[in-house]
């Protein structure tokens, strides 16, 4: 079974929306869940908590949205083509932007940790 994450956790996850006092706004969040019937997160005792696979999507979303600048209307028609199939032979396409964009992300969170490591040196778990 995979971990789930409330919405608050995916706000922070994401870096969606944060306001002055730098709470997290859920509401785009709840927002999105309306307009994309992909986003469909557990409710458990009145509280949302999404999976993996619901990260995933809502991740995609976040791209299109913010990075491409598509409509939400746009995003749609991505989400409901077959996104596995959409332009996987081209290297510009939207699929490799993101992709891209996730490794790069990966590798900045790999790099910060070799950083700490070289700077602290490796402690010791026992």
């Amino acid at each position: 079974m995979s971990r789930l994450i409330n919405i608050s956790e995916l706000t922070r996850l994401l870096n969606v929306d944060q306001d002055k006092n730098k709470k997290t706004s859920n509401h785009t969040l709840r927002y999105w869940e309306k307009e994309f019937s992909q986003i469909k997160p557990k409710i458990i005792k009145k509280r949302r908590y999404y999976d993996t696979n619901q990260i995933e999507i809502i991740k995609m979303i976040k791209f299109l949205l913010k990075d491409k600048e598509l409509t939400i209307k746009g995003v749609k028609r991505v989400l409901n083509s077959n996104f596995k199939q959409l332009d996987g032979y081209k290297s510009y396409g939207l699929k490799a932007d993101y992709y891209k964009d996730r490794i790069k992300i990966k590798s900045k969170s790999v790099l910060e940790r070799l950083n700490k490591l070289k700077k602290n040196g490796k402690k010791n778990t026992y």
